[in-house]
């Protein structure tokens, strides 16, 4: 079964246009929206294996330029 979790972002100033830019172009990633609220992106990964969650978080998307801080939620359904 696969898995699925939303990665809630916080991005640096100025830079959450060029977040969702990069973040689209990752592998995994399902779907990328700017949000409200305390957070200004939330991302949707699916992968096949749960523990390819993490690795996505930490190999692709902190990698990026322009990301402060992720909270990373495992969907549990």
């Amino acid at each position: 079964m696969d898995a699925r979790a939303y990665v809630l972002i916080e991005a640096e100033s100025g830079h959450v246009g060029h977040v969702i830019a990069a973040l689209r172009d990752v592998k995994g990633i399902t779907a990328v929206d700017a949000v409200t609220g305390p957070y200004d992106i939330i991302v949707t990964i699916q992968t096949p294996d749960p523990r390819d969650v993490g690795r996505l978080v930490m190999n692709e998307i902190h990698g990026v330029e322009g990301i402060k801080r992720t909270v990373t939620c495992l969907a549990i359904s």
